[in-house]
């Protein structure tokens, strides 16, 4: 077991430490590292450098676990109930639903388990370091602290690092703090308060190096690594019911105190009152159970979920745990990250500062599509010579690359911010390969984190030499000749613009040229003097999705609020969620989540739409503060950073193509296309999905009601029961096959992304879908029993009685199925018989098995019908059609009272 030490009392502080300092406190040198026996001293006192593995729960226990479950329970004892029957056929088909249910929960049991693995996937299994003052390549897991780690281009950091030599260093942490842009990285030591991002002298586990060299001292491994403790914080997030489990659990519970209270109050009253024998009270009882449970319901859930599911899949969501379908409909708050979610994570050159006027540039991304405007008008690229001398110095200074691939798009190999400026050449029309040629370079400075500039040499085949410069605009300026008479300009002209673009988020880059001697072949560092003329500057932003725009105020329009929750810098955070329509006047810092208590960031989080620098505990506290305020939050990202917020939203939604294995574990829903517009999409399916869930229950529930109180009716009113418990298992099991089935394609209620999010609290069964309930089941009870009585009063046998209020059942029903689909918007419309084709097929199937359950021997033998003259049909049809006609009135008033969904 590793031992309390020096790494994990120094954990948040090692960026405030010197280089000196650090290597003091880990008693190790940089020149020569850790000896082989103090290796292995402190593998054995710190560990391995991994991830625990996670406590697993046996495969039997995860299976039992799924039956624990008060709808399993009810299901269980229909189940029981109708094999005591000896209906063989209906118990299977419970059992089958049971078992259904059990292996989909099972198959999606030990999410934490998988999301931790991703996360130990994250660590780079391989590292080069210095022990006894030699190179060795070692298994990254046996690094330890106090180890020298040497960094290159291309490596993902193997531990937590304090670096101690730079060489032009820049780090790729998007996956840790969601920040688009590669991180210039030195040694000199930080605040104490300074957030993950800005801890420039540290290089954390998982990130990846994207350019440069360094020799860093690893101060945390495993657990204690920054990795680490984000794999420790998924862990300990519980998973979330979601709002449709948490009401089929509650309405599960109700419907069987329902169903115990009337089958006891039905025996004490039938035997007691009545004087009835008790094996037939018993019978009853069982029937009015029987009735009772709605054992379709759960097959029914689990089929609409299934085709939303299907649905989602081909609009670019794939679904990992069935429920996300519905729960995504219920979103109240989206939170969303910014990086590759609301922007396309591709950096794209947006504004460029000419000496006499300022060019916006359209287009997003490196594709090289777009143009020019000045003050809104389109220029013209090839006849602006200032543009294209600028653009010229982007193409030629410039050590990146765009390759097409016709699967793929647009792909950048190289730094972001040279991959934007080379899709600005070729948007100004420039081919990179004729300029190079008739260009060629000669020599170069590369960039260094000690002059922030890069230049090139050139030389024209006339022999004339000039020298290209880009770089930090604060460095650049400094080199060029200014025109203090000329007031576009000079300095302060140039900083002015430099800090326009910056308020709106923008990064700056300054591009210089200057002439040479000719024949020129070299190039120094005495060469770059005050010499230069500034070609102009260009603002860069990783822009949003156009379609991301659309997307948000869309969910806006639904009533669903979307707040950004970035590691970016408050200002490229601010000026990101203007342009995205959010309310970002007053956007928040992670430091300033992390000042507040509870109660405070709970008002916060309901009023700010932007959070910037923001950790995974700012993200975690964020999300449970606005749980707390009673939100049903979706959280977006793709970063090992966004996997705790994932897990602990009532929905994660992860990205699927760039985003990480850690993320995409955590979540419930991966968006394949990464597009936020996907989200919509899918807020629309999951809202369709609970409508016709709600559908279904509103057909199965009354079906059951009216079952359940002709039982009752003919037991308090002293006659014989009106259907058997066998006959009630026949309505049950042929109206879910089909009846119910058709309801699972219901197309979208009209506007539906246009009324508010349901509230979470709000129960399954709301008090208009109630009064629908209990008005349909009287009028079932009232159909079947006129029906039932009136062939006993002409003299019919119980059989042909009874097999006249069956078919009155199911008749009642199948008109029923043309009310329900839609909630209150009339039945008289043409669509009832376009809209959804398959509920016409399952009409005429319905209609088939009833004729073969009446005149089929077979079918009479088993559950005692007989053959029914015309007579008893057209009273049937009768009364099924006033039904019809009295469930579209109670519609109408409805409307009147401007009631449109339930």
């Amino acid at each position: 077991m590793p031992l309390q030490s020096p790494v994990s009392d120094h954990r948040s502080v090692w960026h405030t430490l010197s280089e000196s300092e650090a290597l003091q406190t880990l008693s190790v040198t940089a020149n020569t590292g850790l000896s082989g026996e103090e290796v292995s001293r402190r593998l054995e006192q710190y560990g391995r450098n991994s991830l625990p593995a996670s406590k697993r729960r046996g495969p039997w226990l995860r299976l039992a676990l799924q039956l624990h479950n008060p709808l399993i329970y009810v299901l269980l004892v229909a189940g029981a109930v109708t094999f005591a029957l000896k209906d063989y056929v209906d118990a299977g088909v419970i059992a089958g639903v049971v078992l259904i249910n059990a292996l989909i929960g099972f198959i999606q049991e030990g999410k934490a388990e998988k999301a931790l693995n991703a996360v130990r996937a994250m660590l780079a299994s391989r590292a080069t370091v210095l022990r006894e003052g030699e190179r060795h390549e070692i298994d990254a897991a046996l690094l330890v602290p106090g180890d020298i780690v040497l960094l290159e281009s291309g490596v993902r950091v193997p531990a937590d690092l304090r670096l101690v030599r730079v060489k032009n260093l820049r780090v790729n942490e998007a996956a840790l703090t969601g920040e688009s842009m590669p991180v210039d990285k030195g040694t000199e030591p930080v605040g104490s308060d300074a957030s993950i991002g800005d801890r420039t002298c540290m290089a954390y586990s998982g990130t990846v190096v994207s350019f440069g060299q360094a020799r860093g001292l690893v101060v945390s491994t495993g657990q204690l690594s920054e990795i680490g403790r984000i794999g420790t914080l998924v862990g300990e997030v519980q998973t979330l019911v979601t709002p449709l489990t948490r009401r089929l659990d509650q309405f599960a519970r109700q419907i069987t105190l329902f169903i115990l209270a009337a089958g006891l109050i039905t025996f004490l009253f039938g035997y007691f009152v009545r004087e009835m024998p008790m094996l037939d009270i018993f019978l009853a009882v069982v029937g009015l159970t029987v009735a009772a449970i709605p054992e379709g319901l759960p097959a029914i859930v689990t089929i609409v979920l299934a085709i939303g599911t299907r649905t989602m899949a081909r609009k670019n969501a794939i679904v990992r745990r069935l429920p996300a379908v519905e729960t995504l409909g219920s979103v109240t708050v989206i939170c969303s990250d910014k990086t590759g979610t609301l922007t396309k994570n591709e950096m794209t050159a947006v504004r460029v500062m000419l000496p006499n006027h300022t060019l916006d540039v359209t287009g997003a991304g490196y594709a090289p599509e777009g143009g020019f405007h000045c003050d809104g008008v389109p220029v013209e690229a090839a006849q602006d010579e200032a543009l294209q001398d600028l653009a010229r110095c982007a193409l030629l200074c410039n050590d990146a690359q765009l390759k097409h691939d016709a699967a793929k798009g647009w792909q950048l190999v190289g730094d972001p911010t040279e991959g934007a400026l080379l899709t600005l050449a070729h948007k100004a029309g420039l081919d990179p390969i004729e300029t190079a040629t008739s260009t060629p370079r000669i020599d170069e400075i590369p960039f260094e984190s000690e002059h922030r500039f890069m230049a090139t040499l050139h030389h024209d085949h006339a022999g004339h030499a000039f020298v290209l410069l880009k770089g930090a605009p604060e460095h650049v300026l400094g080199l060029c000749v200014q025109d203090a008479s000329d007031p576009l300009r000079n300095g302060t002209a140039w900083e002015a613009r430099m800090e326009d673009a910056a308020r709106v988020g923008q990064r700056v880059l300054a591009l210089a040229r200057c002439d040479m001697r000719a024949g020129t072949t070299a190039l120094s560092m005495a060469d770059i003097t005050r010499r230069f003329t500034l070609l102009g500057l260009v603002g860069l932003i990783d822009p949003p999705r156009e379609e991301a725009i659309a997307a948000v105020a869309e969910c806006q329009r639904a009533g669903v609020r979307v707040k950004m929750i970035t590691g970016d810098h408050v200002v490229t955070a601010a000026a990101i969620g203007r342009q995205l329509g959010l309310s970002a006047d007053h956007a928040l810092t992670g430091e300033t989540v992390e000042s507040l208590d509870d109660q405070s960031l709970q008002r916060v989080a309901l009023e700010t739409d932007v959070f910037a620098r923001a950790s995974p505990e700012h993200k975690l506290r964020l999300v449970a503060a606005l749980q707390a305020q009673g939100e049903l939050v979706a959280m977006t990202g793709d970063g090992v950073n966004d996997a705790p917020a994932l897990k602990a939203a009532d929905i994660g939604v992860a990205m699927g193509h760039k985003g990480t294995d850690a993320a995409r574990e955590a979540a419930d829903l991966v968006l394949t296309d990464d597009n936020f517009a996907t989200i919509a999409r899918a807020v629309r399916e999951g809202r369709v999905v609970f409508d016709n869930i709600k559908k279904s229950l509103l057909f199965i529930l009354p079906t059951s009601g009216g079952e359940a109180g002709v039982i009752l009716l003919a037991v308090f009113a002293g006659v014989p029961l009106p259907v058997t418990a066998g006959q009630i298992l026949w309505v049950n099991m042929i109206t879910a096959v089909t009846l119910s089935l058709a309801l699972a394609f219901e197309p979208a209620e009209p506007g539906v992304m246009r009324r508010s999010p349901r509230k979470p609290s709000e129960p399954l069964i709301t008090r208009i879908l109630g009064v629908r309930i209990a008005y349909v089941s009287l009028l079932m009870i009232a159909v079947t029993f006129a029906v039932f009585e009136w062939e006993i009063a002409r003299g019919s046998s119980l059989e042909v009685a009874r097999t006249a209020a069956v078919n009155m059942l199911v008749l009642g029903e199948l008109v029923y199925l043309f009310n329900v689909r839609h909630f209150t918007a009339s039945a008289f419309t043409r669509d009832i018989l376009t809209g959804n084709k398959i509920a016409l097929w399952m009409c005429a199937l319905l209609i088939a098995f009833q004729l073969l359950l009446t005149y089929a021997p077979p079918m009479q033998q088993v559950f005692q019908t007989a053959a029914l003259d015309a007579a008893s049909w057209l009273v049937i049809l009768t009364l099924g059609l006033v039904k019809f006609l009295a469930v579209e009135v109670e519609k109408f008033v409805l409307r009147r009272l401007h009631v449109r969904s339930m």
